[in-house]
């Protein structure tokens, strides 16, 4: 898929975390280039690895035809619980979920993930339905202010709107990137590049990542035995918010209200407990793989409790995003 190396993050700390024993089912809810799934075949485990993406999954055949316990499923994670089942599966021991673009994503200019090569306005983990460009080039302009307001957090939302909306039509990555800076003011020796939370902004969009996110922990939820552990690697607040308070709500250790606004009390048992504190990367791992820097890991283990929530409905997790786009002019 890429010439460049892909290394998985937190490796150590994600396989600490599930502790996958020989005989035992796992589920790789983020295939991409295989490194969990490679990591935890070693150990002799079962595993199911899921991607979206059919590049992923065409790349990966060679390693599940030599490997009989390792089954590629190609379906969003969303759908691991339903996807399990349709293969005879009933409950498994470990979940864990990789959040975000992958790095083979990234390094592709034709998959139009990135603005450090210009290639198509694309973004579509799936390679299917509506890209970039489409969402950029005919949604209206208080849409996309929205969308770069929830899922980008960009201050500047509104302006970066009517710049888009002016420059139609956007047909590559530096078309996106040039608009994006033109509006927000760059300059060459900025840390960060202004047009890195527009990115972030319509990726999530255009793949309903939060989305997926949502009712793939419900879907872990309900896949998980009496036992099973959970580990999910996140690489931006808006993931890891999402992470933090469904693991607090199924642990219930959700935080204490006040006398001005009392906590909501949830008589269901908890499905999970966690297993330690958020873990992030160290510094010699930061220095080996610089994308692995903003990475948190956050671990939990199923109890006997029934799951929350039936296939389709509401894990309570829709104020995370639910956000509509700031005054900033």
């Amino acid at each position: 898929m890429s010439a460049a190396p892909h290394i998985p993050v937190l490796l150590d700390e994600v396989l600490a975390a599930l502790s996958p024993a020989a005989g035992e089912t796992m589920v790789d809810a983020t295939f991409g280039a295989g490194g969990y799934t490679g990591a935890l075949l070693a150990t002799g485990a079962r595993v199911f690895a899921f991607d979206r993406d059919p590049d992923a999954i065409a790349a990966g055949r060679a390693l599940e035809g030599a490997e009989a316990r390792l089954t590629l499923v190609p379906a969003t994670f969303s759908r691991l619980d339903r996807e399990l089942a349709a293969l005879g599966v009933g409950a498994v021991d470990g979940v864990t979920m990789d959040i975000g673009v992958s790095s083979m994503h990234l390094d592709q200019a034709d998959r139009g993930f990135s603005f450090q090569q210009d290639g198509p306005l694309d973004m579509r983990m799936s390679q299917e339905g509506d890209s970039a460009a489409d969402f950029l080039n005919n949604a209206d302009e208080a849409a996309i202010a929205d969308v770069l307001w929830r899922f980008g957090e960009e201050p500047k939302s509104r302006r970066v709107a009517r710049a888009i909306v002016a420059a139609r039509p956007l047909t590559t990555t530096a078309d996106f990137a040039r608009v994006v800076r033109r509006a927000l003011g760059h300059r060459p020796h900025d840390k960060k590049d202004p047009a890195t939370r527009a990115f972030q902004a319509v990726r999530i969009h255009v793949n309903d990542e939060l989305g997926e996110l949502e009712a793939g922990l419900a879907a872990a939820e309900r896949v998980l035995a009496p036992g099973g552990r959970l580990a999910v690697v996140s690489f931006h607040s808006l993931e890891d918010r999402m992470v933090k308070r469904f693991l607090r709500a199924r642990s219930g250790s959700t935080p204490a209200g006040s006398r001005h606004r009392p906590a909501a009390v949830d008589e269901r048992a908890p499905t999970f407990e966690m297993i330690g504190r958020a873990v992030r990367p160290s510094a010699a791992e930061v220095a080996r793989n610089p994308r692995a820097r903003s990475a948190t890991l956050r671990a939990a283990r199923r109890t006997a409790a029934p799951a929350w929530n039936a296939p389709g409905g509401d894990s309570g997790q829709h104020d995370v995003a639910g956000r509509t786009a700031s005054g900033d002019e």
